[in-house]
């Protein structure tokens, strides 16, 4: 077979395929998160359904699959079918940080999946239950060093730990760390007494703040935020050099058509910077972002390294 030929035959190959992306979607989508309902990617996984349908006439489900560290919901999206119609929508959690927080994954974060956009990223939020009598991070630095080892900090993600260990480690305080499924029932038992402490992301934290549930401290960023210009950073308000940041992004299963990832790439971007979500970002204190697959695939790597350093500081020992 001559070069023309070959290229030929490659091209009737693929005329299926980039047929089937044409007509891409025909039928109901699922969107896997693999934290609970409430929680920040779950909402924003609501807006962004919300904005697809609105552009394909197609129903989107949303699919909570919260607990171990993420690994449910990861597995389920990699074992996916292959055609585009289940799409993951995650975090740094399952594609950044896992990976250098256990000894072994049940699922592979690039070679289980194929990247189809970056959409956000976004704050965490320092906050205690209102009976903690400390009104700011240094005397919550004092009172954990006080009380040696009987306050407590629930999280719900890698991002929410990481932030904890790191505070833990920045201020030479022991405080005790308790696992959830995900955020916001840790908040509700922050709320209710059952732990002191916890860093959060915004979009699950602020709304507690603002109801007068929880206290506020401080913020994880470099920069104040303009949701509550108040508070202020963790940096400023006692931890010099604290900053703690998490990210958002849509995946499919490794094996889906490359028409079908593009089509969705123009699909999820698009109703990432619809109103419906971008309602949800000023809400949350997010800041928008995107891009193609390849340069998700090239974040993706970097962010890797660099939880890697921010786990490897914090003195964490893989589980």
């Amino acid at each position: 077979m001559n070069r023309r030929q070959a290229v030929l035959a490659a091209l009737l190959a693929a005329a299926p395929l980039l047929a089937a992306a044409q007509q891409f979607p025909d039928k109901q989508l699922t969107f896997i998160v693999p934290f609970a309902a409430g929680s920040a990617t779950d909402q924003l996984a609501r807006a962004l359904g919300q904005a697809v349908t609105a552009e394909t006439k197609q129903p989107v489900v949303i699919d909570n699959k919260p607990g171990a560290n993420a690994f449910i919901g990861a597995q389920a999206a990699a074992k996916a079918p292959k055609d585009g119609y289940t799409v993951f929508i995650t975090t740094n959690t399952t594609h950044a940080a896992n990976e250098h927080m256990f000894r072994k994954l049940p699922y592979d974060p690039v070679k289980d999946f194929e990247p189809v956009t970056l959409l956000s990223r976004g704050a965490q939020i320092l906050i205690v239950n209102n009976n903690v009598p400390a009104k700011s991070v240094q005397e919550l630095i004092n009172l954990a060093k006080a009380r040696g080892g009987k306050l407590s900090f629930g999280y719900g993600s890698s991002s929410s730990r990481i932030a904890g260990e790191l505070f833990k480690q920045m201020t030479g305080t022991d405080i005790i760390s308790v696992p959830y499924k995900s955020n916001p029932p840790a908040v509700t038992d922050l709320i209710g007494g059952q732990i002191d402490m916890m860093i959060t992301d915004m979009a699950t934290g602020l709304p507690q703040v603002k109801g007068g549930k929880v206290r506020a401290l401080g913020v994880s960023t470099t920069k104040r935020t303009a949701l509550a210009p108040e508070i202020p950073t963790i940096a400023e308000a006692g931890v010099p050099g604290y900053e703690m940041s998490f990210w958002f992004a849509a995946y499919v299963p490794a094996g889906t058509p490359p028409p079908v990832i593009a089509r969705l790439n123009e699909i999820i971007s698009r109703a990432n910077r619809s109103q419906t979500v971008a309602n949800f970002y000023a809400q949350s204190g997010f800041e928008t972002l995107g891009g193609s697959p390849d340069e998700l695939r090239k974040f993706q790597a970097a962010e890797s390294e660099k939880w890697r350093k921010i786990i490897t500081a914090s003195g964490m020992e893989k589980e």
